[in-house]
């Protein structure tokens, strides 16, 4: 079982308004594109980790069906990402999970065809990490094994998973996906208009 998290629990400072929620081209909510291509693809049961007072996110979340869960992450101001993926990793880590998925909600273009080649490379090869790349370029989503989960745990708030993933630099399997939406982060106005002409 490989489980997915959608991290959501940042300010959106740069957009100016909240990314989760914000409409891809085709209708939905990037945190509802993002959750239902995870599902497509073949994980289990994704959460979605937001605010405690992010309301409006968390009631989109429970529109989405497909098993997405929402979570909270209580220290979103001061433990950076990486504390978005621990209170996710806290509510996803169950017995028979073997890995997670861990994918930025700023990421919502990407295809069920790349997260389910990933999760096949994963489950081939059994390997700590595997990513997404398009054309060289290494993105998103993510997939740690279950063997890095107290890693994860125990790792440099200030480093964040980054850390994680150069311990394990030589081990990594990329997978390779003509797939533009692994490097597609959306973190400015400019970038969505950049990505959706408008």
């Amino acid at each position: 079982m490989v489980r997915g998290i959608i991290l959501a629990a940042g300010r959106s400072t740069r957009m100016g308004t909240s990314k989760a929620l914000l409409i891809a081209p085709d209708g939905r909510t990037f945190v509802a594109r993002l959750a239902e291509t995870l599902c497509e693809g073949g994980v289990d049961a994704p959460v979605v980790v937001g605010r405690k007072e992010d309301d409006r996110l968390r009631a989109e979340v429970e529109t989405i069906g497909c098993g997405v869960g929402f979570v909270v992450n209580a220290d979103a101001d001061e433990g950076g990402q990486l504390s978005s993926l621990l209170a996710g990793l806290r509510e996803a880590d169950r017995p028979g999970v073997r890995a997670l998925m861990v994918v930025p909600v700023d990421a919502p273009m990407v295809t069920s065809d790349t997260v389910a080649a990933l999760i096949a490379t994963f489950r081939a090869t059994g390997a700590p990490i595997v990513r997404a790349r398009h054309r060289g370029w290494n993105g998103h989503p993510v997939i740690f094994s279950r063997a890095l989960f107290e890693e994860l745990r125990r790792a440099d708030p200030e480093a964040g998973a980054r850390a994680v993933v150069r311990a394990h630099q030589g081990a990594i399997i990329n997978v390779d996906v003509d797939d533009p939406g692994v490097v597609g982060d959306v973190d400015t106005p400019e970038d969505y208009r950049r990505l959706f002409g408008s």
